[in-house]
């Protein structure tokens, strides 16, 4: 019954409403910014690749070192079950969809990863805190509301990036290798402890090494198989278009979708995947080394880039190519269907050695934004209790059933997305006068 309650509670925060704002706030900044996604975004590569870095400016690690630990918290099971869900249950058409969530994805984010640049502070050690807590509370100066996404997201880090990345985790390993879950979990724990000691900057070079593997593996394992079905390319796209603009008719195992739905199910789908407007990268971006809120916040554009209109893309097309999106398989079954289709058991080795590293990579980030929200609610001593009871969480997560786990999950995922809108838009003039500034 509480799970029931709970997923009803889910189902309505993710609803139109929360969609609609998220999306909202999107185009209001594409607007105000002048497409800054698009003029900007060569130089936002240059500046992640480290061509206009000043050495005077104050931070922990490098621009491409923050935009890996972001990228590792984004990049997840939602880049090839995510996608595959929404392909099943809202047709070709959702892929449309999830390419404008990303267009817009990448100006909020550049919006929230300035602002953590210009409203971070430094500890007595020159370590950096920053993110949604420190702008609502220095920017709005509502220390409450910021308390408020804090606490939120210490919740959120138990959950969706630790006890649910732990759980995939080992049922991959259990399923494909026959490890039992328990030792799955205990070697995920140990791992974790030993990055989360090193701070930041381990946590940075962990992800600096993890990031760019995973994308190369999976992103040439995607493109092989398109290769391998080159015709089939222009009819997916195609159908892709016509699909996000007409109703798709019930055949095979698809039971058929309505534009609108196409286009919830492309939009929730490209916003859980990168997670533009819910304030988690931000607190990654912060440690930046840094000076100048917009030019880190070019380098935050690739985040989404990236993360969905390069990975999403290509699982889409490679579901949409294989013409088995209408076959009634859904999630990650679908994506490993799909490859295997293509290349064999080689196919299922790409997707769980995708779901593998996408796990422990948001494992990693995630416990960094929940020691940043500790932090910022207690100090500097309540971070070690906080890191030992994530760790010791990793071989529950990994045994247990998560359906209401899960629930919990989105609903605070959710809710830390509010306080957050709220100072984008608040703040809106912060970010046009800090762009101003930059581009004169």
């Amino acid at each position: 019954m509480i799970n029931e309650i709970a997923a009803n509670i889910s189902s309505f925060m993710w609803g139109p409403i929360l969609i609609g704002l998220l999306v909202g706030t999107g185009v209001y900044f594409t607007v105000r910014l002048r497409f800054i996604q698009v003029r900007r975004f060569l130089q936002g590569v240059r500046i992640t690749l480290g061509l206009l870095d000043d050495p005077s400016h104050k931070g922990q690690i490098s621009h491409f070192q923050a935009l890996c630990t972001s990228l590792s918290g984004t990049i997840g099971t939602g880049n090839i079950a995510g996608v595959a869900t929404a392909v099943a249950l809202g047709g070709p058409g959702a892929i449309f969809w999830l390419w404008i969530t990303g267009l817009l994805g990448m100006v909020v984010k550049y919006a929230e990863c300035g602002l953590a640049i210009k409203y971070r502070v430094f500890a007595k050690d020159d370590s950096v805190a920053g993110g949604p807590m420190y702008y609502i509370e220095r920017g709005l100066k509502m220390r409450w509301l910021g308390v408020i996404f804090a606490v939120l997201a210490s919740i959120t880090a138990f959950f969706i990036g630790n006890m649910v990345q732990s759980n995939s985790v080992a049922d991959v390993m259990h399923s494909s290798l026959g490890v039992p879950k328990i030792l799955t979990g205990l070697f995920m724990a140990v791992f974790i402890w030993l990055v989360l000691i090193g701070g930041i900057r381990r946590i940075a070079r962990v992800a600096e090494g993890i990031v760019p593997l995973m994308c190369i593996v999976y992103i040439a394992g995607a493109v092989l198989v398109l290769a391998l079905n080159l015709e089939r390319i222009w009819p997916a796209i195609l159908l892709i278009f016509r699909s996000a603009f007409t109703p798709s008719s019930a055949m095979g195992g698809f039971a058929g979708s309505t534009v609108l739905y196409t286009m919830r199910m492309g939009i929730a789908r490209g916003i859980f995947s990168n997670e533009a407007g819910l304030g988690s990268s931000p607190i990654a971006h912060a440690a930046a080394k840094e000076d100048e809120p917009a030019r880190q916040g070019l380098v935050a554009m690739m985040d989404p880039f990236i993360d969905t209109i390069v990975v999403c893309t290509l699982t889409g097309l490679v579901i949409v190519v294989s013409g088995l999106w209408a076959s009634g398989l859904n999630g990650a079954t679908l994506t490993a269907a799909c490859f295997r289709a293509s290349l064999d058991k080689y196919g299922d080795a790409i997707v769980v050695f995708g779901l593998l590293l996408f796990a422990l990579s948001t494992l990693v980030s995630w416990s960094y934004y929940g020691d940043r929200s500790v932090f910022y609610l207690f100090g500097q001593r309540a971070t070690v209790p906080y890191k030992w009871l994530y760790c010791l969480l990793v071989p529950i997560g990994a045994v247990v059933k998560l359906d209401l786990i899960w629930n919990l999950a989105d609903i605070a995922n959710a809710l830390m997305a509010i306080p957050n809108l709220i100072a984008l838009i608040a703040l809106s003039g912060v970010i046009i006068r800090f762009t101003r500034d930059y581009e004169k």
